[in-house]
């Protein structure tokens, strides 16, 4: 497909900005296995808020919702879903928990694509699993739910299978020739991915676990085991958005502009690296770091939290200590509490 025709690939250019980035990234991931060897128990519990964050954050940038409790027990208990939300959470959950397993082992191949989106909707009428039957298009709605415009008008569905052959195919060509560093080449795929949208419904959900297998099992890029990108990108929404917009201008003639992609791509990876050396380096840290772990964790929230929650975020520490650094936090005005009790969410001012 068009980004990873030899002769586009071969025409890419790139600038001092956004080498120096590929560079940086490399250095943290040089720096991962410091970390990874370091502190087991620490990584065991992040793992697991990871999971839980990436599950909630990739449904709810579709509009897929279930209170938090719920999403945990869904994740780490693997409770039976209860309603048709909690079926495409429970799905979700499954297909991250394969990759997770047996990432090392699932190649970038029609099977695993297909399995993967079968896995989505497991639970619920069988929707999952085939390439669409209708034309489909990437539209903006507005507040009450109607059609705003039409942001992209993806490959046709009589023309997707052999859209996807030829993926695969430029995929595997491009690994054979070397042709495409793997931090440029695995977001050029999901870019393509999401143009020729193949599904009916799930697309975005299936480009992001995808994004996970390639980056974790052929890029050894460890951050996404322990750090959400999805939700990264569920804090960037509109970014996300706007920058696969941007790239996909042109797509269908191969003149599009991979760079607005590319660069959020990497700059969400840079963002977890950044979160990830932040929050293992300030557990190891030692005298005080109690407290940091738990300021940190307050301001890494985008929205209200209870004391639970915290405790999850914050290995290691105390719902004692944690009390006194959220009644600290409210004493200077930076955060306040609304209800009582095992009901009581925190908010940041």
């Amino acid at each position: 497909m068009p980004s990873l025709e030899p002769d586009f690939l071969e025409n890419l250019r790139f600038s001092k900005v956004e080498l120096s980035t590929l560079k940086t990234i490399g250095e943290y991931r040089g720096k991962q296995a410091l970390y990874t060897h370091q502190t087991p128990q620490v990584l065991e519990a992040l793992r697991q808020v990871s999971a839980i964050e990436s599950t909630e954050s990739s449904n709810r940038i579709e509009g897929i919702l279930a209170p938090h409790l719920r999403v945990e027990q869904l994740v780490l208990h693997f409770t039976q879903p209860k309603n048709r939300s909690e079926q495409e959470i429970a799905g979700y959950r499954d297909a991250l928990s394969l990759i997770h397993e047996s990432g090392k082992d699932m190649p970038f191949s029609k099977n695993v694509i297909l399995q993967l989106h079968q896995m989505l909707y497991h639970y619920s009428s069988g929707r999952g699993g085939h390439w669409k039957m209708q034309d489909n298009q990437i539209v903006e709605k507005n507040s009450e739910g109607k059609i705003h415009r039409i942001r992209f008008s993806p490959v046709p569905a009589v023309s997707t299978p052999q859209a996807m052959d030829d993926l695969l195919g430029n995929y595997k060509l491009a690994n054979q020739a070397h042709q495409a560093e793997p931090l440029i080449f695995a977001p050029l795929v999901i870019l393509d991915f999401l143009c020729i949208h193949p599904f009916a419904d799930g697309n975005g959900r299936t480009a992001r676990l995808l994004t996970l297998m390639m980056l974790l099992y052929q890029m050894d890029i460890e951050v996404g085991r322990y750090i959400s990108l999805e939700r990264v990108y569920e804090q960037t929404k509109e970014t996300y958005y706007e920058a696969l917009e941007k790239s996909s201008i042109h797509w269908h003639e191969s003149k599009h502009d991979v760079f607005p992609w590319l660069n959020y791509f990497w700059g969400t990876l840079l963002a977890a690296y950044r979160e990830f050396e932040q929050r293992v380096g300030v557990i190891k840290k030692g005298k005080g770091s109690k407290t940091d772990q738990v300021i940190s964790a307050v301001n890494r929230s985008t929205k209200p939290f209870s004391i639970r929650e915290l405790e999850r975020d914050c290995p290691g520490v105390g719902r004692d200590m944690i009390r006194l650094v959220l009644r600290e936090l409210r004493d200077q005005g930076k955060i306040k509490v609304k209800g009582f009790g095992v009901g009581a969410r925190w908010e940041k001012i």
